[in-house]
């Protein structure tokens, strides 16, 4: 029988509310909206679907060294860098774990620039399939690893800020941030 997989967690705080940071084999895999112990049963319905049989340890900063402790602590400081102001793009090694398209979106988010907006129409362009639009949301929707891949910048094709898995209100503090104008201008990249 082979061992449960071991993953990492860490909550901290930030001005929008506390965020769950998960860690994967020295990678970051999560980061959650919210407290860590509401997010512990969707954290482990993910992790049951992608990785099987696994443990959740919590790695508070300051716990005994483990390849995760660096990667939570770099994106714990990529984090309140950005909320500063100071940073724009975040260099934190990560593990995608999800579908082949789904890693393709993810990977296209990354490329929508700071400040900067992408529609679901523009992500599916530009992934090769202009008829893709429904199935980008549904990947955007399913971004296990909020603000570092940044679904937040993904809007309607009309403008309009649409759905976001923290709440339309984190999504325009997020953009407001980022110094949004309140139109897609601007664009993909």
């Amino acid at each position: 029988m082979n061992e449960p997989h071991t993953l990492y967690y860490r909550e901290i705080a930030s001005p929008i509310g506390p965020l769950v940071l998960e860690a994967d084999n020295g990678r970051l895999c999560g980061v959650e909206f919210g407290a860590a112990e509401a997010n512990l049963p969707r954290m482990e319905a993910w992790a049951d679907r992608w990785l099987g049989p696994h443990v959740w340890t919590p790695q508070p900063a300051g716990a005994p060294a483990v390849p995760e402790a660096a990667v939570l602590d770099a994106a714990a400081g990529q984090l309140a860098e950005y909320f500063r102001g100071e940073r724009t793009r975040f260099e934190v090694p990560l593990v995608l774990h999800g579908t082949d398209f789904q890693k393709r979106v993810w990977l296209a988010l990354c490329e929508v620039g700071y400040g900067r907006t992408a529609s679901y129409k523009q992500i599916a362009e530009a992934l090769g399939d202009a008829k893709a639009v429904r199935a980008v949301g549904g990947a955007n929707n399913r971004n296990p690893i909020a603000i570092i891949v940044p679904c937040h910048r993904v809007i309607g094709a009309n403008g309009a800020l649409v759905g976001f898995g923290g709440g339309l209100d984190i999504k325009i503090k997020l953009l407001d941030l980022e110094a949004y104008g309140g139109s897609a201008a601007g664009g993909l990249f």
